[in-house]
C-alpha cells in the first residue's frame, strides 16, 4: 500500500505539471483528491491493517494528499497569473499611438443661417420673440388686417385643427402678440424665427413646412428710409459689402405700403446671370410700413407711432448662399449633402 501511495503522488504531481490551463488543473484535482479517487479507495482499505499499521499508513496517505494539495494550489496561482499577464497584454495601450479622431456633427446649414441672421439683428439692437406654432385665427389672421372674408386669405392655405385654431402660416402672429403685450407703448425692434406651415404641394422650391424670419419696429417717427437702410445693411452682411438692394412696389394685406426687396446678384454683380436669370437682381424677401390698422388693433395710436416689418425664408437664403437648388435637401436627412458644410 505504501508503494501505491507513492505511484500516486508521482502520478498526481506529473499531471499537475502538464496541466496547462484552470480546466485541466481542476480535473486533476477531482481525479485524486475526489471522492471516487484513488487516494480515497486507500482510505476505505486501511480497516484491512493492523491496529500497529493503521496510524502509519493514515499519516503517509495524510502527507500524500498534503503534497498534491500544495503542488495544486501552487500551479493554481502561477496559471491564474499568466491568464492575467496575457489578458493585460492583449489590452495594452501604446500612450504614444495617435489617438482615434472622434467624429463630430455639425451644425445644419438652416441652423447655421438662421443664427447668422440672429446675430446680425441682435447687434442692431433687435431681441428674438417667440410664439406658438399652434395658433389662433384672430393673431394669424384678424389682427393682422386679414378679417375672416378677406379675399388675402385665399392667398395662403392654412393646416386648420378647429374653425379657430390652426398652424400658423407665418410668424407675423408673433409680432401681433408682441404689440399687444406692450399696451400702446414703444419702441418695439423684434425679430421672429420660427416654423411655419402651408398647404404647399412638396417640390424643389416648395414645402408644406419650413422657416421664416419676420422682423418689426414700432416707434414715433420711424420712416421707410429706416426700413431701406436695414435691409441694405442686412443684404451686405449676408451676401457682401458690395451689394445693393432696390425695392418694388407690391401688396401684403398688414403693410401699407408694401415692397418686394431685391439684392443685386452675388454671382455675376449685376450683369446678369442663370443666377440671377439675366436681370442683375435677386428678390430675397418682402417688407413694407406697418398698416395704421394692424397698429390700432394692437393698441397703439397709429397717428403717434409708425413702424415698419419684413419677413424672410431662411431656406431661400441659404440656397442662394450655397448654391443649393432643392429646398428637400433641407429636411431628407442626407449625410451626403449635410457633411459638405463641415468646410463652410
Amino acid at each position: 500500500m505504501k508503494e501505491r501511495l507513492q505511484q500516486l503522488q508521482q502520478e498526481a504531481l506529473e499531471k499537475i505539471e502538464q496541466a496547462n490551463d484552470l480546466k485541466a488543473l481542476n480535473d486533476v484535482r477531482v481525479a485524486y483528491l475526489g471522492k471516487k479517487g484513488p487516494i480515497t479507495e486507500v482510505l476505505r482499505g486501511m480497516g484491512a491493517l493492523s491496529p500497529e499499521e493503521r496510524p502509519i499508513m493514515g499519516a503517509l496517505v495524510n502527507d500524500v494528499r498534503e503534497a498534491i494539495q500544495q503542488a495544486l494550489e501552487a500551479k493554481q496561482a502561477t496559471l491564474e497569473q499568466a491568464e492575467v499577464e496575457k489578458k493585460l497584454a492583449a489590452e495594452a495601450i501604446d500612450v504614444t499611438l495617435p489617438g482615434r479622431p472622434i467624429r463630430r456633427g455639425n451644425h445644419h446649414p438652416l441652423t447655421r443661417v438662421i443664427e447668422e441672421i440672429e446675430d446680425l439683428f441682435i447687434g442692431m439692437g433687435y431681441t428674438i420673440a417667440e410664439g406658438p406654432e399652434v395658433e389662433q385665427d384672430y393673431y394669424n389672421f384678424e389682427a393682422l388686417n386679414l378679417p375672416k372674408g378677406h379675399p388675402a386669405r385665399d392667398m395662403q392655405d392654412s393646416f386648420y385643427i378647429t374653425e379657430e385654431i390652426l398652424l400658423r402660416t407665418h410668424t407675423s402672429p408673433v409680432q401681433a402678440r408682441t404689440m399687444e403685450k406692450h399696451q400702446g407703448r414703444g419702441p418695439v425692434k423684434i425679430i421672429c424665427p420660427g416654423k411655419v406651415y402651408r398647404r404647399d404641394n412638396d417640390d424643389a422650391t416648395h414645402s408644406h413646412q419650413f422657416t421664416q424670419i419676420e422682423g418689426l419696429v414700432v416707434d414715433e417717427n420711424i420712416r421707410m428710409s429706416d426700413l431701406k437702410g436695414t435691409l441694405r445693411e442686412f443684404a451686405r452682411k449676408m451676401f457682401g459689402e458690395d451689394r445693393d438692394i432696390r425695392f418694388r412696389p407690391s401688396f401684403f394685406p398688414f403693410t401699407e405700403p408694401s415692397v418686394e426687396v431685391d439684392v443685386s446678384c452675388f454671382n455675376c454683380g449685376g450683369h446678369g446671370c442663370n443666377v440671377c436669370k439675366g436681370t442683375g437682381w435677386i428678390e430675397i424677401l418682402g417688407a413694407g410700413m406697418v398698416h395704421p390698422n394692424v397698429l390700432e388693433m394692437a393698441g397703439f395710436d397709429s397717428k403717434k407711432y409708425t413702424g415698419f416689418a419684413f419677413g424672410m425664408g431662411p431656406e431661400r437664403i441659404a440656397m442662394l448662399k450655397y448654391g443649393i437648388d432643392d429646398i428637400r435637401h433641407f429636411y431628407q436627412n442626407d449625410l451626403r449633402f449635410l457633411q459638405q458644410f463641415n468646410r463652410v
